[in-house]
């Protein structure tokens, strides 16, 4: 009994860790087009954004940075950038787990753009 439960916590251990590393800070980031000289630009709220895929034994996918941040700026659609923005790579896998990217940043919202003046 008392080598399994070994057993089982080191199996555990092993599926379970991870780490993340934190791999760039950037004052502004977008993969929108948008009108630098609009002055409508407000701050919004703090939002995630994510990219991943699963890993049994090997990875299943290629995770994508610029998916992660569209996810992050398309969570409000008046959205167009965001600032002070984490970069962050996830890598939580040994022999399964996943993979990917995390950005994190505030919102940028463009009142000046069509239905999103409030």
């Amino acid at each position: 009994m008392k080598k399994l439960l070994v057993s089982v916590l080191a199996m555990s251990t092993l599926v379970f860790t991870g780490c993340s590393v934190r791999m760039a800070d950037m004052t502004v980031a977008s993969t929108k087009n948008y009108n630098l000289n609009s002055n409508q630009f407000v701050k919004g709220e703090r939002v995630k954004g994510e990219d991943k895929v699963p890993v049994i034994l090997f990875p299943l996918g290629i995770p994508n940075f610029k998916t992660a941040v569209d996810r992050a700026i398309e969570k409000d659609r008046c959205t167009v950038a965001l600032s002070d923005v984490v970069i962050t790579q996830l890598n939580q896998a040994f022999l399964v787990g996943q993979i990917g990217y995390r950005v994190e940043g505030t919102q940028i919202i463009d009142r000046s753009q069509p239905e999103c003046s409030k």
